[in-house]
């Protein structure tokens, strides 16, 4: 029987988000017939980790699907488990620096997809949807709207073998023999990232901001586009029937509570393991695009909301921070795709497949970048928050005091990105190795 993994990460209280996360791996089982792990990582504190098992204790028994939560002890356990098994030896990738890298003390969006991929890699799973904690679903006559519905459609098919039942096509010739490597849709509602409010208070302010994320030489045309496109999904659109276009997707198209990949893209490249830096775990979007791998964008999109911690203070900061230092990484990043979209097939084997190494390859060079580009960006930022007055005062404050780190943590984590990419592959197959028992669930 087929089996997958349907995730949700979390940090933070989202006891309504497990209810529903667990009611779409019913659907999933019940109309799909497959096997559905549900797999929920939780890094949350105490108080809310324990809401959150109770959560899980409540969700309702459903043939076919099986529950996983795993704290992050748990978490920690397993991957040491699977590094153990990995053999690796070097130097520069002890056992302690890649759990460093998959269980970091900060928050990363790529390292806690990462440790799905391999948990899922330890179940059998043949792909990975990932949901987040701020995010509920769409709904349709009184009936939620499912991503996992297009998701288990198209997922893993041979895109020729499913071209007609998609609403359009655009494949690139000669990739009809290739399997749909991704599936995802967008969000809407609420920006996925906060900058709305500097939108309103100085939309010269925010261009400049959000253009510091795109590549250098794009034609102004493009940039005010891709600008005003920019962190705003499909706008605030309701669902009203399936449409589904089969084509590599666009990472501006889709939206990381909304996404799924097939084992054959994860399992070979990891996501950055960046901590405190949004946007990074959009690299595979990058890739599997550039590669010309089929893919099914949806429109069963997910309603986006904004906790409540991201509206205090410290959240409002941190959440900033984490911004800027996307804006950073971008310096790196746009070069790497740059040269994956020059690539193209070259990306792939001669089955169809990600050659890691070349990847690796790209990553390893951007790390000598010269930093005054870095610098450049770094210093337009805090130079726009200052502009921005009020509470903005408070980042451009923070990012002076830190400036020295973060141009540092900038080019180190595209050198952590490297380091992992090294021993990626055999740190999926030691999971495969560790399998179902080394991962426990909570319905059985």
């Amino acid at each position: 029987m087929r089996r997958v993994c349907l995730t949700l990460p979390t940090h933070r209280a989202c006891t309504a988000t497990i209810e529903a996360i667990g009611e779409e791996a019913t659907y999933g089982a019940q109309e799909f017939g497959v096997e559905v792990h549900l797999l929920i990582l939780d890094s949350s504190p105490a108080p809310v980790l324990a809401e959150h098992r109770k959560a899980v204790a409540a969700l309702p028994a459903s043939p076919g699907v099986t529950v996983h939560h795993l704290d992050e002890d748990e978490q920690g356990t397993f991957l040491r488990e699977v590094i153990a098994r990995s053999g690796v030896t070097s130097p520069s990738a002890s056992a302690d620096r890649l759990l460093e890298l998959m269980l970091p003390s900060r928050v990363s969006y790529g390292a806690c997809t990462n440790r799905a991929f391999l948990i899922a890699q330890a179940l059998g799973c043949t792909s990975v949807h990932r949901r987040d904690s701020d995010s509920r679903y769409q709904h349709l006559d009184g009936e939620p709207v499912f991503p996992l519905h297009q998701e288990l459609t198209y997922l893993g098919q041979r895109a020729d073998d499913v071209r007609k039942s998609a609403t359009r096509s655009k494949l690139p010739p000669g990739s009809g023999d290739r399997r749909v490597a991704v599936a995802g849709g967008s969000f809407v509602g609420e920006m996925s990232v906060d900058v709305a409010e500097i939108r309103d208070l100085d939309p010269d302010t925010y261009g400049e901001l959000v253009g510091l994320s795109l590549p250098e030489g794009s034609p102004e045309i493009w940039r005010d586009h891709l600008i005003d496109a920019s962190f705003r999904g499909a706008g605030n659109g309701t669902f009203d029937g399936d449409h589904a276009m089969l084509a590599p997707i666009s990472p501006m198209r889709v939206d990381m509570c909304n996404v799924a990949l097939d084992h054959e893209v994860y399992r070979r490249v990891p996501l950055p393991p960046a901590t405190d830096t949004i946007g990074t775990d959009y690299f595979l979007f990058h890739l599997t695009h550039d590669a010309r791998l089929p893919g099914l964008q949806h429109n069963r999109h997910i309603v986006n909301f904004h906790t409540e911690e991201r509206r205090t203070d410290a959240g409002f900061l941190a959440y900033q921070v984490r911004f800027v230092k996307f804006l950073l990484a971008k310096t790196y990043l746009n070069t790497v795709y740059a040269r994956t979209a020059a690539a193209g097939d070259a990306l792939l084997d001669a089955e169809g497949c990600v050659r890691a190494s070349v990847v690796a390859g790209f990553v390893r060079d951007s790390v000598a970048l010269d930093r005054t580009e870095v610098a450049r960006r770094l210093d337009l930022a805090q130079a726009a928050y200052r502009r921005l007055g009020g509470r903005y005062t408070t980042v451009a404050d923070t990012l002076a005091d830190r400036r020295s780190r973060l141009l540092d943590e900038a080019r180190d984590d595209m050198a952590d990105f490297a380091l992992l990419m090294d021993h990626w592959e055999a740190l999926a197959g030691a999971s495969a190795e560790a399998g179902l028992g080394q991962v426990r669930a909570v319905n059985r």
